[in-house]
């Protein structure tokens, strides 16, 4: 299986390309309209004993969304787990999105991985993947702020890597993992080695992840990461930080006070 992006086409079965070349993959695609405008929205209480943040689920296009599943202001975002513009966005976004808008009902926050680097992001997308899905988003965020120690050991050990790959379905992302010492990642994170592994084995899950990863380029014609939709609009961001950018147009949308 193969997924087409900005950069070519990547075997799922094959791993990613060397760290300075998977750099460079990232990168929105040309934006379509601005944000549609509208009136404020009203807060919306969540769940007794629960914060908006804390609520989330797995959508029909493997998504993760967090939030009030019917808030009338939705932003997804299309990323990978191994994209330094996502990881951007994350550090700057992650906190203020969740307090100021998830929490206020009026938004809800979606997250669709885009594994435009092939087994290394597939790898990462199952173990956020891998507790529940109010976990999937913070390990993200995770990821996404120690990207410079969990990505140059798949470019050193690209050939222990491959080997691993070469395995049987059910063993070969448990070991692709292990190499890449993403279990010791995750463990200090709350997701043990054993549960890591069971999850890593589980080849069926791995294709859906894969299948629903491939339909973003294919169906949605999504061409980079991150790319950013309000309201079922692409966003059309100038060169620059993002999260200023997102939060204007949230707030253009209805995502502010009366």
């Amino acid at each position: 299986m193969t997924l087409r992006t900005n950069t070519g086409r990547f075997a799922l079965t094959a791993v990613a390309l060397p760290l300075a070349l998977a750099l460079a993959a990232c990168g929105s695609g040309d934006g379509g309209e601005a944000a549609l405008n509208g009136e404020p929205a009203a807060e919306v209480a969540a769940p007794d004993g629960q914060e908006w943040s804390e609520v989330a689920q797995i959508t029909d296009r493997n998504g993760y969304l967090v939030g009030n599943p019917d808030a009338p202001i939705k932003l997804l975002e299309y990323g990978s787990l191994t994209c330094p513009g996502c990881a951007q966005f994350s550090m700057q976004a992650s906190e203020a999105l969740m307090n100021e808008y998830v929490d206020s009902g009026r938004v809800s926050f979606e997250f669709r991985s885009f594994a435009i680097h092939g087994p290394i992001d597939l790898a990462l997308t199952r173990l956020i993947d891998c507790g529940e899905p109010s976990q999937a988003v913070p390990l993200a965020d995770q990821v996404w702020a120690n990207l410079q120690t969990l990505l140059p050991p798949v470019q050193e050990r690209a050939q222990q890597l491959d080997q691993a790959l070469s395995l049987p379905e059910d063993q070969r992302f448990v070991a692709f993992a292990e190499t890449a010492g993403l279990l010791d990642f995750f463990a200090a994170r709350g997701i043990s080695r054993d549960q890591a592994r069971t999850c890593l084995a589980d080849a069926e899950r791995l294709t859906e992840i894969a299948e629903a990863s491939q339909s973003y380029g294919t169906q949605d014609d999504i061409r980079g990461t991150p790319t950013f939709l309000l309201n079922g609009t692409e966003l059309a961001l100038d060169p620059g930080p993002t999260w200023p950018q997102v939060e204007a147009a949230l707030q253009r949308a209805g995502a502010r006070e009366e």
